[in-house]
């Protein structure tokens, strides 16, 4: 027998000029970046344009992604940009597969 095991994302998203920072979580990571992409998603990543992907960490239930995510927005700024940097120092825009 197989089992599937669900994944979640926590996710940062950033503008063009690296100035924005959207944090968010969601079960499929290439879908919620297609529709922040096309200003489905949230008023705020389409008013300030914020859909590169600059950072996510996986997880395997919802409720530590949640409690992430919620730990993540408290950060302050500098955190944030520590953190991104720590895993992504170029701020490249990151694919998803």
């Amino acid at each position: 027998m197989i089992i599937d095991i669900q994944k979640y994302y926590c996710y940062i998203l950033t503008n063009k000029n690296r100035t924005v920072l959207y944090i968010g979580y969601t079960d499929n990571l290439k879908r919620r970046i297609i529709q922040h992409k096309n200003g489905t998603a949230t008023l705020f990543t389409k008013k300030y344009s914020v859909y590169y992907l600059v950072y996510f960490e996986t997880f395997d239930n919802k409720r530590d992604t949640k409690t992430r995510e919620r730990q993540l927005k408290n950060w302050h700024k500098e955190w944030k940009w520590n953190l991104i940097k720590s895993e992504n120092p170029k701020l490249e825009t990151l694919s998803i597969n």
